[in-house]
C-alpha cells in the first residue's frame, strides 16, 4: 500500500485501542490491549504506556511501517498527573471522575471562576492542577493524552484545546485566562495549548527506533475521548448530531457558534473550525437494565411495532434528578401507568427516552445551535432496531451510518488533518 498512513490511539479506562487510517478514511488495521494484561492498577501511568505500546505494535504488524506518517492520541477527559522536567510522573494521577476533597481548593476556584467556564466542580482539571502544584519537583501538570503524546514526541509541554477546557482554558479567546492565577495556581505549570490536529513534533528518535518507524513521523495534537468518538462517526457539518445510547443518553451537536449554558452543564469544544456542544441526561440504558436483562430487551424489542405509539408520556429515570435537557435535582421519574404487557412497557420507555433526546436537540437549538439535520448513533442501544425506528419517528431527520464506533478512528482523523497541515497529503 503506497499511501501515507495515519495512526490514532485511544486510551480509555480499561485499555488502549489503535487504528490505522488512509487519507480516504479507510481503516486498514486495528489493535487493542487491556490494562489488566499488564497489572492491576489502572491509575499506574506505566500500565497506560504498556497498553499503548501493545496496541500500537499490534497495528504496526499489519501494515508497512515505512508508510506511517503521523500519530495522534485521545484519552479520558479530566484525567491529570504531575510530572518533572523529564516527564516522569511524580504522584498518582487523579482520574476523570475523581473528586478533589480539599474544600479550600474548591472555594478558591468558586470565588473567581466565570459562570460559563467548564472548570466548575470537584472533578475539574483545574481543581486537580491546584492539588498537584504542591507536589515536590513538579514541572508540568499534564492531561492523560498530553503525557502519552509527550512520550512519543520526547517533550512534555503541550496540550490541546479540548483537553484543556475543563482545566479552565478559554476556548473563545484561545488562552489560559487571567482569572486562573487568582485561584493561586502557578500558570507556568500548565502546558501550552494548540488546536487539535496541530503538528507538534517529529517522533523522538528512541521512539522511532523502538517501533520501527521513520524519524519523520509527525506527532499530532489529539483530543478528548468524547470528541474523538464524535469525529470517528464522520459527522462534519453544522447540524450533524451524534447520540450515544449507553448507560446514559449523551447528545453532541456540531455548531457554527459556541453554546455555553452553565445551568445545563453545556459548554462547547472548538473542533475543526467549528464547535461541538452537547449534554447528558440521567435517562438511558441503565433505566432499561433496571427492569429487563439484555436478553429480555432483545426478545421484547422484536415484538414492538414502532409505528403505533403507546400514548404514554414516560420520563424514564431510576431516581429523582435530571441534568439535561432539564436541570432539576428533584425531577421525578414518570413510569406509570405500567402496561400489563412487558413489550408495551419497554416500548413506552423507549418512546420516553426518544422524547428526551428530541427535547435535548431542541434545547440546543433554542440556545443558538443549528437545528438537528442528521443523526449518527453510538453505543449498545444503536443496534436495537425497534429503538432506532422509534427515534427516527421522533427526530424526523436522516439517520446515517457511523463511519466508526472507535474513538481511535477520531484520533486518526486528527492525525490526517495534521499531515495535511505539513503538506504530507
Amino acid at each position: 500500500m503506497n499511501t501515507p498512513l495515519a495512526i490514532g490511539i485511544d486510551l480509555g479506562t480499561s485499555g488502549a485501542r489503535a487504528v490505522v487510517m488512509t487519507p480516504s478514511f479507510e481503516i486498514v488495521a486495528q489493535g487493542a490491549a487491556r490494562l489488566s494484561d499488564f497489572g492491576t492498577d489502572p491509575r499506574d501511568p506505566e500500565l497506560w504506556w504498556r497498553a499503548v505500546e501493545a496496541a500500537l505494535n499490534g497495528v504496526l504488524a499489519q501494515v508497512d511501517r515505512a508508510w506511517v506518517h503521523a500519530i495522534a492520541v485521545d484519552a479520558t477527559s479530566g484525567t491529570l498527573l504531575p510530572v518533572d522536567a523529564e516527564g516522569t510522573p511524580l504522584a498518582e494521577p487523579l482520574m476523570y471522575d475523581d473528586k478533589v476533597s480539599d474544600a479550600s481548593v474548591l472555594t478558591r476556584i468558586a470565588a473567581v471562576i466565570p459562570a460559563e467556564s467548564a472548570a466548575h466542580g470537584a472533578t475539574s482539571g483545574l481543581a486537580k492542577a491546584l492539588v498537584f502544584q504542591s507536589v515536590p519537583g513538579v514541572a508540568k501538570v499534564l492531561h492523560q493524552a498530553d503525557w502519552i503524546a509527550g512520550r512519543f514526541a520526547g517533550h512534555f509541554r503541550t496540550t490541546d484545546e479540548n483537553n484543556a477546557l475543563k482545566t479552565g482554558y478559554d476556548a473563545i479567546d484561545r488562552r489560559w485566562p487571567d482569572w486562573i492565577a487568582a485561584t493561586g495556581l502557578d500558570i507556568s505549570l500548565l502546558p501550552r495549548v494548540v488546536a487539535p490536529g496541530t503538528p507538534l513534533e517529529t517522533i523522538a528518535p528512541d521512539m522511532a527506533s523502538a517501533f520501527g518507524l521513520s524519524e519523520e513521523v509527525e506527532i499530532i495534537a489529539g483530543t478528548t475521548d468524547g470528541c474523538a468518538s464524535f469525529l470517528a462517526t464522520g459527522a462534519d457539518r453544522p447540524g450533524d448530531g451524534v447520540t450515544a445510547l449507553g448507560s446514559t443518553l449523551t447528545l453532541k451537536l456540531l455548531s457554527d457558534r459556541p453554546i455555553f449554558a452553565p445551568d445545563f452543564g453545556i459548554y462547547s469544544h472548538r473542533l475543526n473550525g467549528m464547535w461541538l456542544a452537547g449534554g447528558a441526561s440521567n435517562s438511558g440504558g441503565k433505566v432499561l437494565a433496571h427492569f429487563f436483562s439484555a436478553d429480555e430487551i432483545s426478545r421484547l424489542s422484536a415484538e414492538i411495532d414502532a409505528d403505533v405509539p403507546t400514548g404514554l408520556d414516560f420520563y424514564p429515570l431510576i431516581e429523582r434528578g435530571e441534568r439535561f435537557p432539564v436541570l432539576d435535582p428533584a425531577w421525578p421519574p414518570r413510569l406509570d401507568p405500567r402496561p400489563t404487557d412487558d413489550a408495551d412497557f419497554l416500548k413506552a420507555m423507549l418512546e420516553g427516552i426518544a422524547a428526551i433526546e428530541k427535547l435535548g436537540y431542541d434545547r440546543l437549538a433554542e440556545l443558538g445551535a443549528p437545528p438537528l439535520r442528521s443523526m449518527r448513533s453510538l453505543g449498545g442501544g444503536a443496534t436495537n432496531p425497534a429503538w432506532t425506528a422509534i427515534r427516527q419517528n421522533r427526530l424526523g431527520v436522516p439517520f446515517l451510518p457511523a463511519h466508526s464506533q472507535e474513538a481511535a478512528a477520531g484520533a486518526a482523523r486528527l492525525a490526517l488533518i495534521g499531515l495535511e497541515a505539513v503538506g504530507d497529503l
